[in-house]
C-alpha cells in the first residue's frame, strides 16, 4: 500500500502538455525576452549583472519548485519567465561580450543542451518521459530548460540579425518549423521526447523574434514598443491565460495529455 509520502513523491509537478502549455510558453519566451532587454538595456545593467540577477531568481524559485509537494501552476510559471529571462540576458553575453557571435554562441549552447541530456540519461538511466518527480529529475529538467532557453535566443537573434530575415521573417520560420513538429507528432511514431524537446526549444527564437518586433527601434524593423510595458502587458495576459485554462498537472512535460 502507498503511502502518504510516496503518493505525494510521484505527483508530477509539471503541467500536462496541452495547447494552452504551448500558447503560455510562447507569450512566456516573448517577456522573457522584453524583460531581459529591460534588465540588460533600457535600466543599464548590462548583460553580465543582468544575469547573475535574473539567475539568482532562478534558482530561488527553481529551489521552491523542487521542493514543492504538488504541482503549483504560478510557480511553475515563474520558474518559466525566470529560466526564459535569464536565458536572454546569457544568450546575449555570450554572443556579445564574449566576442564569438552567434554562430559560437549557438555552438556552445547547443553543446550545453546535449551534455545536459547526456547526463540525465547516464545518471537516471533514461530521460524518462514517465518520471519527473524525483528530486534528481527535477534538476536535469530544470537546467535542461535554462540551456534550451538560452540556445533558442541565440538562434533567434542570429535568424533575425544576420540571416536578414528581420523579426518578423524569423518568427514566421520558427513558427513554420513548430508546425512541422507538430505534423511530426501526429502523423509518425518519431520520439515524443525528442519532438518535445525540439518544441521547446523553437518555442524561444519565435518569442524572441516576437519580443524584439515588439520593443526594437522602427529603423530596425521593430515597433519601438516601452520594452517596461510591453513586460507587464506580457506577464498580465500570462497570469489571465493560467487563470482561463486548466492547469493540470501532467504525468511528464514531454507526454501529451490524455
Amino acid at each position: 500500500m502507498m503511502l502518504k509520502s510516496d503518493l505525494e513523491a510521484a505527483v508530477s509537478k509539471v503541467p500536462a502538455v496541452t495547447l494552452g502549455f504551448w500558447v503560455i510558453k510562447v507569450l512566456a519566451t516573448t517577456l522573457g525576452e522584453t524583460g531581459g532587454d529591460t534588465l540588460s538595456m533600457t535600466f543599464a545593467f548590462g548583460y553580465l549583472v543582468s544575469s547573475a540577477i535574473f539567475l539568482a531568481l532562478l534558482l530561488a524559485l527553481a529551489a521552491g519548485q523542487i521542493a514543492a509537494r504538488r504541482f503549483h501552476p504560478f510557480l511553475y510559471w515563474a520558474t518559466i519567465i525566470a529560466s526564459t529571462t535569464a536565458g536572454t540576458t546569457m544568450a546575449d553575453f555570450a554572443t556579445r561580450s564574449l566576442g564569438i557571435g552567434y554562430a559560437g554562441g549557438s555552438l556552445l549552447l547547443l553543446t550545453c543542451v546535449a551534455t545536459s541530456l547526456t547526463a540525465w540519461r547516464l545518471t537516471l538511466g533514461a530521460i524518462d518521459a514517465d518520471d519527473i518527480h524525483s528530486r534528481r529529475a527535477e534538476i536535469f529538467y530544470w537546467i535542461t530548460i535554462t540551456f534550451s532557453q538560452t540556445l533558442g535566443t541565440a538562434l533567434g537573434d542570429w535568424t533575425a540579425d544576420q540571416a536578414g530575415l528581420g523579426y518578423v521573417g524569423a518568427a514566421l520560420i520558427f513558427a513554420g518549423m513548430l508546425a512541422i513538429v507538430a505534423a511530426l507528432y501526429f502523423r509518425t511514431q518519431v520520439s515524443r521526447i525528442i519532438l518535445f524537446w525540439i518544441a521547446f526549444i523553437l518555442t524561444r527564437p519565435l518569442g524572441a523574434a516576437v519580443g524584439d518586433f515588439l520593443d526594437k527601434p522602427r529603423d530596425h524593423g521593430g515597433l519601438a514598443l516601452s520594452r517596461p510595458i510591453a513586460s507587464a502587458a506580457l506577464a498580465a495576459a500570462i497570469a489571465l491565460l493560467i487563470i482561463a485554462l486548466p492547469q493540470r498537472s501532467g504525468r511528464h512535460a514531454a507526454e501529451p495529455a490524455a
